[in-house]
């Protein structure tokens, strides 16, 4: 039997955030806070957590942050509900949107409940999860785990250049989690194959007719 749209964009959101949530997990409760494990030369798994949206950005408050990310997962994920048994939506606009929904979630989670659920030890201690003494925070002021470094090469600028002469230049620098991908991943995708479906506004307005044989189709 061939996997509705709908069953599609859910199954992409489950993968991701079980992905995500069982990652930030695992890191949180086997690696204390700073600690890295160099797995190759240019990828790192290194703990760290932040305030702010993804790649480690911080921008306003911490619960204007997470109220936000509650309303774009919520209206992405009524976005897919309505669109989901329209004939001209791909599959793959869809999962690009589930892509985002997924990664929104993810750090939503973190943000509601790991100030909840975790404790904060000074290194070289770890996390326990469900402390005897309870979290570290309240609800919604959680802090998001990041863990994926991709320092992918490195060099020291020339000394004749003006301001960064003689300074190490790195790429990749942030460090980010499976959620973070995941919403790049969605939205890049997005720009590069679907940036016509996302600017046609003609699909949006459906006849009557077809809004009805939608609905049943629901």
């Amino acid at each position: 039997m061939k996997l509705s749209k709908g069953w599609l964009a859910l199954i992409v959101i489950a993968i991701v955030i079980i992905a995500d949530q069982a990652m930030k997990i695992w890191v949180k409760t086997n690696f204390y806070l700073g600690e890295d494990l160099h797995i190759t030369d240019w990828f790192q798994l290194y703990f760290i957590e932040n305030n702010g949206m993804a790649f480690g950005m911080e921008f306003g408050s911490k619960l204007f942050l997470t109220l936000f990310r509650l309303v774009l997962a919520g209206a992405l994920i009524w976005y897919i509900f309505r669109i989901k048994n329209r004939p001209y939506i791909k599959s793959g606009f869809l999962v690009c949107i589930a892509l985002i929904v997924a990664g929104a979630i993810g750090n939503i989670i973190d943000c509601l409940f790991y100030g909840l659920i975790f404790n904060n030890p000074m290194p070289p201690e770890v996390a326990v999860m469900f402390p005897a003494d309870g979290g570290y925070g309240t609800l919604f002021h959680g802090r998001v785990v990041d863990m994926l470094y991709f320092p992918l090469f490195s060099f020291t600028w020339p000394s004749w250049m003006p301001w960064v002469g003689g300074q190490e230049f790195l790429f990749f620098q942030p460090i980010f989690n499976i959620a973070d991908a995941a919403i790049t991943v969605g939205m890049l995708v997005l720009i590069i194959f679907y940036s016509r479906q996302l600017s046609d506004s003609n699909p949006v307005a459906l006849p009557d007719n077809s809004e009805v044989k939608e609905e049943g189709n629901a």
